[in-house]
C-alpha cells in the first residue's frame, strides 16, 4: 500500500506543478543565504585569526559555502523539471533520471541537516581555541616591532572595545603579564628597576590595564593604572567602588558572539532543511501523479501520487534486500577472480 496517496484530476496536477516551482525559487533564495552565511562567517574566523594563534577551523564556513552552492544548482535543476512537467512531451525526457535525481536530493537534505548539527555543536572546540589564543595574544601586546606580532596590539584594542571586556578571564589577568614594550621603559628609573627585580621573569608588571579596557559611559576619568592603590586616586576604593573599566572577560564575550552566530546559521539551515524536503515531497507528487495517469495518452485523466509507492518498513526491507543481494554479487565475482587465477 502506498505511503500518503493522492488523487490528482489535471487542474490539481498543475497548481502543484505550480506550487512546487515557487518553492523551488525559494529554496533557491535559500541557497544563496546559506552561501552568504558561511562567507560572512568565514571573513569573521579571518578577521580576528590572530586571536585564535591562526588555529581556528574553517571546515564549517567551507562546508556552508559547499551546500549553499549545491543547494542554488539542485534547486534551480528540480525547478525545471517542475516546469517542464506541465508539458508531457518536454517531461518524458526528465523520467529517466528522475529517480536518481530524487535519491540526490534525500542524500542533500540528510546533508544540510548534518551542517545544523554541527553549526550548534562546534561552538565547544571554538571556545577552547578562543581561551588559548586570547591568553597567548595577552602576552604578544607589547611586540609591536616584531614581525608577525605588530598588529596584535591593534586586534585586541578593538577587540575589547567592539565587545566590552577585558583580559581573558577578566581585568586581573593584564596585572599578571607585561603589556609596554621595553622601548617605552626607562631602565635607569628605580620604578622600573623595582618592578622588574619584584618578580621572577623580570618582567614589567603594573595593577594596571590599556586604554581599550575603559568604560566611555563611567562618569569619572578613566583609572587604568595604580589600580589597586586607593592612595594614588582622590575619593577612591578599589574594594567598594564600581570600576570604570569592562569588569567581564573577553573569554566570556567571543564565544557568545561566535556562538550566537553559529547558532542563528544552525536554524536557518534546518529551515532551509525542512524546505528541501518539502520541495522532494512535492517533486515526488509531481513524478508519480504523471506516471500514473489512467489513460496516458489523454493528459486530463485522473491520476494517483504518493510518497512512497510501499510502507516505510517495506521500503526499508526492500532496501537491505537490494544491498544484501549487491553484497552477493561481489562475493561471487570475487570468488571467480579467484577460480581464474587458481587455474591459471
Amino acid at each position: 500500500m502506498a505511503l500518503m496517496k493522492i488523487k490528482f484530476d489535471l487542474k490539481k496536477r498543475v497548481k502543484l506543478a505550480q506550487a512546487v516551482w515557487c518553492m523551488y525559487w525559494f529554496a533557491i533564495i535559500a541557497g544563496v543565504l546559506v552561501f552568504s552565511m558561511g562567507l560572512f562567517f568565514k571573513i569573521e574566523l579571518r578577521k580576528r585569526s590572530e586571536l585564535m594563534d591562526n588555529n581556528e577551523s574553517h571546515f564549517l564556513p567551507n562546508l556552508l559555502l559547499l551546500v549553499g552552492l549545491l543547494a542554488c544548482g539542485i534547486n534551480a535543476f528540480g525547478g525545471k523539471i517542475c516546469y517542464d512537467s506541465l508539458d508531457p512531451t518536454k517531461f518524458a525526457k526528465w523520467k529517466p533520471m528522475l529517480k536518481t535525481f530524487l535519491m540526490s536530493c534525500v542524500g542533500f537534505s540528510v546533508l544540510l541537516f548534518l551542517t545544523a548539527l554541527l553549526c550548534f555543536f562546534m561552538r565547544i572546540p571554538m571556545q577552547f581555541t578562543l581561551a588559548e589564543g586570547l591568553r597567548n595574544g595577552m602576552k604578544y601586546y607589547k611586540d609591536t616591532d616584531t614581525p608577525g606580532r605588530c598588529y596584535m596590539k591593534r586586534t585586541l584594542d578593538l577587540m575589547q572595545m567592539e565587545f566590552r571586556c577585558c583580559g581573558n578571564e577578566n581585568y586581573r589577568d593584564w596585572f599578571e603579564i607585561q603589556w609596554i614594550s621595553n622601548r617605552y621603559l626607562d631602565f635607569t628609573a628605580k620604578e622600573v628597576k623595582d618592578r622588574i627585580g619584584s618578580n621572577v621573569d623580570s618582567q614589567y608588571l603594573m595593577d594596571g590595564v590599556p586604554f581599550s579596557c575603559c568604560n566611555p559611559s563611567s562618569p569619572r576619568p578613566c583609572i587604568q593604572y595604580q589600580m589597586t592603590n586607593n592612595s594614588a586616586h582622590y575619593s577612591y576604593d578599589h574594594y567598594t567602588e564600581e570600576l570604570n573599566i569592562w569588569k567581564h572577560g573577553c573569554r566570556d564575550a567571543l564565544p557568545s558572539y561566535y556562538g550566537g552566530m553559529m547558532n542563528t546559521i544552525g536554524a536557518m539551515v534546518l529551515l532551509v532543511t525542512m524546505l528541501e524536503i518539502a520541495v522532494t515531497v512535492g517533486l515526488q507528487y509531481v513524478n508519480t501523479s504523471l506516471s500514473t495517469l489512467a489513460n496516458p495518452d489523454d493528459p486530463e485523466s485522473e491520476s494517483e501520487g504518493w510518497i512512497l509507492e510501499k510502507t516505510v518498513k517495506e521500503t526499508f526491507t526492500d532496501i537491505m534486500a537490494k544491498m544484501k543481494a549487491m553484497g552477493k554479487g561481489s562475493k561471487v565475482e570475487e570468488g571467480g577472480e579467484v577460480a581464474v587465477a587458481t587455474v591459471s
